[in-house]
């Protein structure tokens, strides 16, 4: 199995995590969406047709939308349909080569787990370092929450965190597999964990938090950030669950090969 295989592999289990997020956030995130963009309107008496009117995004969020002056020419059935579509598809599509990439890397190199298992751990692992923390810490954000002067502030907070976590976990990782080289695996993972945790709890707590939900309605805030948070966990979990599926196959096939030639050579 090469690396070329792993990346295959990961680009086509990205199609299907893209599909599948594009799903999820059609059918549960939408929704919300509308609801934000309702509430957006009424509170600024802009017209009640959406097709045009500019919308606030913070990273993360089921769905993106036009930002721009009242010429925008993409409606909002557009953007809820199509854009959502190659949006997913193309998220998908690059993590699934990375996280294809990363998991060749760990091949035989995290303890004893097959291909299968080190690759479900990659990207349980991306799941946790680059998607639920990064949200947690600053999760998405609907249309009227937020303003446009700081979006830019906002995002680069938000990538900022993402760089963090990534990096944690890669030191965690590392941390990890040299004690557990001579204390256990049990000890190594407890302290990879701990490592992780550590890091991303000090970034949380001095890195500022963004509170710009003002008099936004509670309920409907916490509706589109479940979807969104949804939206997220169905991409990285039909992305590992997919790209472990293939690589154990070809991995069980490989052994086969193997097996068959060993036998070959000993008639």
């Amino acid at each position: 199995m090469t690396a070329r295989t792993f990346l295959v592999r990961g680009l086509l289990a990205g199609l299907i995590a893209g599909l599948a997020a594009f799903a999820v956030a059609y059918v549960v995130g939408e929704p919300q969406v509308e609801t934000a963009i309702g509430l957006e309107q009424s509170a600024t008496g802009s017209p009640a047709d959406p097709a045009t009117a500019p919308h606030d995004h913070a990273p993360g969020t089921p769905a993106e939308h036009s930002h721009g002056d009242e010429d925008a020419v993409v409606s909002r059935t557009v953007q809820s349909t199509v854009g959502l579509l190659t949006g997913n598809l193309a998220v998908g599509i690059a993590l699934g080569g990375l996280v294809g990439l990363a998991s060749a890397a760990a091949v035989g190199r995290i303890g004893r787990l097959t291909p299968r298992q080190s690759t479900g751990l990659v990207a349980l692992v991306g799941f946790v370092a680059f998607a639920l923390v990064p949200f947690l810490k600053y999760p998405a954000t609907p249309p009227a929450v937020g303003s446009g002067e700081t979006i830019g502030d906002r995002t680069a907070l938000y990538f900022g965190f993402v760089a963090i976590s990534l990096a944690a976990a890669f030191v965690a990782v590392l941390v990890g597999r040299r004690i557990a080289a001579s204390s256990g695996a049990y000890v190594g993972t407890i302290a990879g964990v701990s490592a992780y945790l550590l890091v991303v709890m000090v970034a949380g707590t001095l890195m500022p938090t963004v509170d710009e939900v003002g008099d936004f309605p509670a309920d409907t805030l916490w509706f589109f950030r479940r979807a969104s948070l949804l939206t997220l966990a169905t991409l990285w979990a039909a992305l590992g669950v997919a790209l472990a599926g293939f690589v154990g196959v070809d991995h069980e096939r490989a052994v086969a090969r193997q097996r068959r030639r060993e036998l070959a050579t000993s008639l």
